[in-house]
């Protein structure tokens, strides 16, 4: 009959993804502590992003959602811009500009 070692303790699989967070490998975690390099894998997998994990998406996700608004602010300005040209053109007239004095 095959022997089944006790699962680890929830506390034991936190240090060993802390420490994996902190820098360290997970080879060098499995050299150093008993479980398996594929055991420890599926911990960092399974365990909950970090702060700064989930801090980085959303300006990731900020990022892409102001890159995406400047196009299309950019593509509505150049939109008016010909616009005004095409009218000036049309009406052989330069709209006057509103004296700033």
């Amino acid at each position: 009959m095959p022997r089944h070692r006790p699962a680890y303790p929830p506390e034991f699989r936190e240090q060993i993804v802390e420490l994996h967070r902190a820098g360290r490998s997970v080879a060098e975690l499995a050299r150093e502590f008993e479980p398996t390099y594929q055991t420890i894998q599926a911990w960092i997998k399974k365990a909950a992003p970090s702060p700064l994990a989930s801090a980085a998406e959303a300006d990731r996700e900020e990022l892409k959602r102001l890159r995406k608004e400047n196009r299309r602010l950019q593509q509505e300005r150049d939109i008016l811009a010909k616009a005004a040209a095409w009218f000036a053109r049309e009406t052989d007239s330069v709209p006057s500009r509103p004296s700033s004095s």
